[in-house]
């Protein structure tokens, strides 16, 4: 059964922050994983759009506001992208009962967009 579905584009553009405006982002946004698996790429703003994206389709998906930087993008060993919640959060999988969050991420050199469905 599909508990929730969310889906985001995001403007890669956006995310080609100078050193500055991006450690302060970052702090406000991401989690030190994804930073440190963004920065290991070339195209490193078509990543940190891809997470944002994902972020906000999981927040659609349970169908409220999440703080930023307690969900997550983590990849399994294949590298296929997950979502992980943190800070408390977890809890909102046990309490909708969710018993897998799926996570599709794509990007061109200008959008990205991800798609999250939580399976019960």
């Amino acid at each position: 059964m599909i508990v929730g579905i969310g889906i985001d584009l995001a403007e890669v553009e956006r995310y080609r922050f100078d050193a500055q405006k991006r450690a302060w982002f970052a702090r406000k946004v991401y989690t030190e994983e994804e930073m440190a698996y963004a920065m290991r790429k070339r195209l490193w703003a078509e990543r940190l759009a891809g997470f944002f994206a994902a972020k906000e389709a999981t927040r659609k998906a349970f169908g409220h506001a999440i703080p930023w930087n307690a969900v997550g993008v983590s990849h399994e060993r294949s590298g296929k992208p997950v979502i992980r919640l943190y800070r408390g959060y977890e809890r909102l999988l046990v309490q909708r009962a969710v018993r897998a969050v799926h996570l599709t991420i794509t990007h061109t050199a200008t959008t990205a967009a991800a798609f999250v469905v939580l399976e019960g």
